[in-house]
């Protein structure tokens, strides 16, 4: 079992493995903040029975020096996460960007703990994209690593981590080996949402693309360009956090043990794939606005041949009948017994030339 790293702030005790004895494990009822989902606190990989606040959990880990806490909160504010901070020395500025969120993707470090903050996506279900008002919900989450805590800040309804602490609780050799694990589990967790949110939005472009070049489509380029901002809100999560997370991989900071750094590979690698496809959306979709409005276009220029045509048939009768409204008393044909058939006939002869003409030359 490889050991936790030796951190923690001067004066407190080193952490160091060992075995988990449940009879040892005290079960303290407390009752949990509305903002705390969860408390736990985990000795091998073993979550220890009962209810835990976050100063019992803490004081349990340290007691033992060994394991780990990981408290989960849900949209705390400022003076609810303050005691939390304090117990857990958590770093002023870190603990500002968890609570008012809106932050950019990032990993930092802040002496023996690391900050990271994950955009959360989730794919909206929607009948078509050519009607949708939302195709993508955002949401936040950061995590706050130390040498023996986890404690996760959730913004959003969507984000929850339940699934991801069941499939981590019974894994109990893999969760052993320390909080980094929660970090690697989380940030898996995030990226794979990532992937499933591209193979959705995907999909909507592809149908999107064959409703621009179907014949008399009625794809406009203001939904064109919604789908591109919910492209950009996507991108915006995944283009910041590449280069952090490849970071984690070459060793950025020693919380991440050698052997989870291995894991963190995986989550790059998918982040890669990931940000390759959605970056190719952005380009897709601007090939589709130029397609649409190279159709607003042509169906101006056809339109605008229609009326010239209909503009020319009508200006032949108006002509004819305008030379012969002038009164003038020596008029070619004036007086003439079939002068007013011949000028129908002329007419009807020349818009049926004009028309003839139009349609072959398709402006009619």
């Amino acid at each position: 079992m490889p050991s936790l790293p030796a951190l923690r702030n001067a004066g407190s005790r080193v952490i160091r493995p060992g075995r988990l004895r449940p009879q040892e494990a005290r079960v303290p009822h407390v009752p949990l903040a509305a903002f705390v989902v969860d408390c736990a606190v985990y000795v091998d990989g073993v979550r220890l029975e009962g209810r835990w606040n976050h100063r019992d959990a803490i004081a349990e880990v340290r007691r033992r020096e060994e394991g780990f806490v990981w408290i989960g909160l849900h949209e705390p504010d400022a003076e609810q996460i303050q005691d939390i901070a304090e117990v857990f020395g958590l770093h002023p500025l870190a603990v500002e960007d968890a609570v008012h969120a809106h932050q950019r993707p990032k990993i930092e470090r802040y002496d023996d703990m690391l900050f990271s903050v994950f955009k959360t996506m989730r794919y909206v279900a929607h009948a078509s994209p050519t009607t949708a008002n939302e195709i993508v919900e955002s949401g936040e989450l950061m995590v706050f690593l130390g040498p023996d805590f986890v404690v996760t800040v959730r913004h959003g309804q969507h984000s929850g981590l339940r699934r991801v602490r069941h499939q981590l609780e019974a894994d109990p050799e893999h969760l052993a080996q320390g909080p980094a694990v929660v970090l690697h589990a989380v940030a898996d967790h995030i990226v794979d949402a990532y992937l499933a949110v591209s193979e959705g939005v995907e999909g909507d472009i592809d149908t999107m693309e064959t409703e621009v070049f179907a014949p008399y489509s009625e794809v406009g380029a203001e939904q064109i360009y919604l789908m591109k901002r919910e492209v950009l809100e996507l991108r915006r999560a995944i283009t910041p956090l590449v280069v952090p997370m490849r970071r984690l991989t070459e060793g950025y900071s020693p919380l991440v043990p050698s052997e989870v750094r291995s894991y963190f590979r995986d989550v790059d690698d998918h982040l890669a794939t990931v940000a390759e496809r959605v970056g190719s959306f952005d380009e897709l979709l601007t090939t589709l606005v130029d397609a649409v409005l190279a159709k607003i276009t042509l169906r101006q220029n056809n339109d605008m041949r229609k009326i010239t045509a209909y503009a020319a048939l009508l200006a032949v009768p108006t002509m004819l009948a305008g030379i012969y409204g002038m009164n003038f008393d020596y008029m070619p044909e004036l007086h003439w017994q079939f002068g007013y058939p011949a000028v129908i006939l002329v007419i009807l002869t020349i818009c049926a030339v004009l028309w003839r003409t139009f349609r072959r030359n398709r402006w009619l």
